[in-house]
């Protein structure tokens, strides 16, 4: 139990620079400073590709930046896809250190990695383009529900300041809301603290619970579970276990696939399937449910797709 207890806490820690990190970035897009502007990585023709690379490091964190800024519309829908598949979590540490020879830990890890970035890359690719096509503009932001931009609740509303930017004010450009009379420490420093303190929390509380799930369960039963689980069953069961947004789910499929109970295809598709903690992000918004429904099970059909393809073509090479 007090091993449970002491991961969740080092895995929160471990992704709380990202987080305050993020709050930070955000608030120096929403007032247009220097440092705010140049954010054409996040939006251009080359963001899928960006984010895919990003979600291929071993950190959940990049995932949760990733949702915060789709949800903020910093992020194009491909772009948030890419960095969903791309990722992995803790499942290449895991088969880096693992009883597998060096050769097999190479190729396996390589061609994952290959598969995961060329997937979430043409998706993202795919999706932007069907949602600039529909924006009638090259270059625009996707935005799938077909809603207006969902804000943070806890965030300040930025509505007056628009107004007075179409009002005439000088030079257009936007540098404070609320926080108009607030210093720069407060608005760049507390206020992003505050806000990454805040998922923290609920990160932590989220994963706890999993976290006792895998504990009362046992991660041997669930590898003997899918040990014995056909060969045609594994991609959707690997599938179904990596949506689970806890480190646990990534490293049982990955502890699994070095032990031999999993094909690499099956294990393939459990990791597309893994955004890591940026799927507890987005189901944040209450409000967008049905969009983050959508996307779930977006996700879950491209990585039982995937591990259906990959096992296929492995019979057939070998």
């Amino acid at each position: 139990m007090w091993e449970v207890i002491l991961d969740c806490i080092v895995d929160t820690l471990k992704l709380f620079p990202f987080l305050f990190v993020l709050y930070v970035l955000i608030e120096l897009m929403e007032h247009r400073t220097r440092m705010g502007k140049p954010n054409r990585a996040l939006t251009g023709r080359a963001a899928p590709l960006v984010g895919g690379a990003m979600g291929l490091i071993p950190m959940c964190g990049f995932s949760v930046m990733a949702a915060k800024l789709y949800e903020r519309k910093y992020l194009t829908l491909g772009t948030l896809f890419s960095v969903f598949i791309a990722t992995s979590d803790e499942a290449f540490p895991v088969i880096a250190l693992s009883a597998l020879s060096v050769r097999e830990k190479v190729i396996s890890i390589a061609a994952m990695c290959a598969i995961k970035l060329l997937l979430g890359v043409v998706v993202g690719f795919a999706l932007d383009l069907v949602a600039n096509r529909r924006a009638g503009r090259a270059g625009a932001l996707a935005d799938a529900d077909g809603h207006a931009p969902l804000h943070d609740e806890a965030h300040c509303a930025h509505e007056h300041v628009h107004d007075h930017a179409q009002h005439g004010e000088e030079g257009g450009e936007l540098h404070a809301c609320e926080h108009r009379h607030a210093g720069a420490l407060q608005l760049y420093v507390l206020s992003p603290l505050l806000h990454a303190l805040r998922i923290a929390a609920i990160v932590l509380l989220i994963n706890f619970a999993f976290g006792l799930l895998f504990y009362y369960i046992g991660e041997d039963r669930v590898i003997d579970a899918l040990q014995h689980t056909g060969y045609w069953f594994q991609p959707v069961i690997c599938a179904a276990i990596g949506m689970i947004p806890n480190c646990a789910s990534s490293v049982v499929l990955a502890e699994t696939f070095a032990m031999g109970g999993i094909a690499f295809g099956s294990c393939l598709g459990g990791l597309v399937t893994n955004a890591g903690l940026g799927v507890l992000v987005l189901f944040r918004n209450r409000r967008a449910w049905k969009r983050n429904l959508v996307i779930l099970a977006a996700m879950f059909v491209l990585g039982v797709l995937a591990g259906y393809l990959v096992n296929a073509l492995s019979l057939v090479v070998m």
